[in-house]
């Protein structure tokens, strides 16, 4: 295994071809570097190196795999771009959906990011859910008053789920992104979004690359070990034809497309669905599972995923071991609600009770793993047991409590 890098990890980006800005040096206090290394706006691979003297050209280039260092050489000495994200059509009319609650600060800096998105046939909806007061519309009206692609619309009923069927609702694009107020859009997102639905005329939903913002606590370090969602892969459709390919509890396995942070899907096709299950999502009971759900019903109903992972934002994790728990605990419960609606819907029962032994395993191999980096300290950087026994905990008692909270939900809606 290899060794994790010291905290606190500076999170940075450099695009390598010709003319565009070299590194800055790492901040004071990082005591390692993690390096998104693209090209043409394209992700290469991770590159993770001491912050002192830090990364220059020379490193970055050699700590990426033989074909992309070979790519990057070709670029230089005059090859043209290939598959360049500038490159990409832009005829697709895109909504951009945020939904936000009660949180205006980290709204206006998500909006500060969003205001730098360069894709031309663009709107940025903000869907203020469930308001105790005016401060998010006050931040809204503040940006729109200096980019008209900005509206604001209200949800009174609580539930991302909710919010994010509002935004559906109103949105004038032949496609919908989603992205949550946490997150810093790459300004290039779109392009990238727009090129995942060109991979094939069947693709209804893509999903896209979520980076680490930041490293700086142990308890940042273990999400993102967690998480398979900054896991850069090749540009990859999925459907029905995928089966076992796709895994053995494919297309059911959480994570394996991506986050609901970063997503878009064709809008007469989630509107043709009904949107996201309201029963699901934070601010309900489930607190979850309302994206994994989006991504298996577009599969189970004939379309297809495609992950993409040029379009890229950058995700400020939970930093704090009480904020993690609780995180960890509404995935748990999400996780299992999501599993006990396709267990009470016919279409999905009979794959779902096929991949229950593969899940089993997997959770059993997702605990030893995290058991084992606990005593190694990864990702402390000190040889200190890490958090993640105790999360894990967490996240089982949710797991536990998941079917009950999605069955009362649906009983109470009658």
């Amino acid at each position: 295994m290899a060794e994790a890098p010291a905290l606190p990890v500076w999170c940075t980006e450099v695009d390598l071809a010709p003319g565009r800005p070299a590194l800055p040096p790492a901040p004071a206090g990082a005591r390692s570097v993690r390096v998104l290394v693209r090209l043409d706006g394209n992700p290469l691979g991770y590159v993770t190196t001491p912050a002192q003297p830090g990364p220059d050209d020379a490193a970055v280039l050699a700590g990426l795999p033989a074909g992309a260092r070979d790519r990057v050489r070709a670029r230089r000495a005059g090859a043209p771009a290939s598959d360049a994200l500038a490159d990409v059509g832009t005829g697709t009319r895109v909504s951009v959906v945020v939904c936000t609650r009660n949180r205006p600060e980290v709204l206006a800096r998500c909006l500060q990011h969003l205001g730098r998105l360069t894709y031309p046939d663009l709107e940025v909806l903000v869907v203020d859910n469930a308001p105790a007061d005016d401060a998010t519309r006050d931040v809204v009206a503040a940006a729109a008053a200096g980019d008209p692609r900005v509206r604001y619309a209200r949800q009174e009923v609580p539930g991302l789920s909710h919010a994010r069927n509002r935004g559906l609702e109103l949105a004038t694009g032949e496609v919908v992104a989603y992205t949550d107020d946490d997150v810093r859009v790459d300004p290039w997102w779109v392009h990238g979004l727009v090129r995942g639905f060109t991979r094939r005329p069947d693709v209804a939903c893509v999903a896209g690359l979520t980076v680490a913002a930041a490293l700086d606590t142990e308890v940042e370090a273990y999400f993102d070990a967690r998480v398979s969602w900054s896991t850069l892969r090749e540009p990859r459709v999925y459907d029905l034809a995928t089966g076992s390919a796709g895994g053995a509890m494919y297309p059911y396995a959480a994570g394996v497309f991506g986050t609901g942070a970063n997503v878009a899907f064709r809008r007469a096709d989630l509107v043709r669905r009904g949107g996201f299950d309201v029963f699901l999502g934070a601010g309900t009971a489930t607190r979850g599972g309302e994206d994994l759900d989006a991504f298996v019903q577009t599969i189970v109903h004939g379309g297809a995923v495609a992950v993409e992972p040029s379009a890229v934002v950058w995700h400020h994790h939970r930093s704090t071991p009480g904020e993690l728990a609780e995180q960890m605990y509404g995935y748990g419960t999400g996780l299992t609600a999501f599993y006990t609606k396709l267990l009470l819907e016919r279409r999905t029962r009979a794959g779902v009770l096929r991949a229950v032994p593969a899940g089993l395993a997997r959770l059993a191999g997702t605990v030893a793993g995290v058991r084992r980096r606990d005593r190694a300290g990864a990702g402390t950087g000190t040889g200190t047991p890490g958090p993640g026994a105790g999360l894990v905990r967490r996240e089982l008692t949710g797991m536990l409590a998941g079917p009950g909270l999605y069955l009362r939900a649906r009983t109470a809606r009658g």
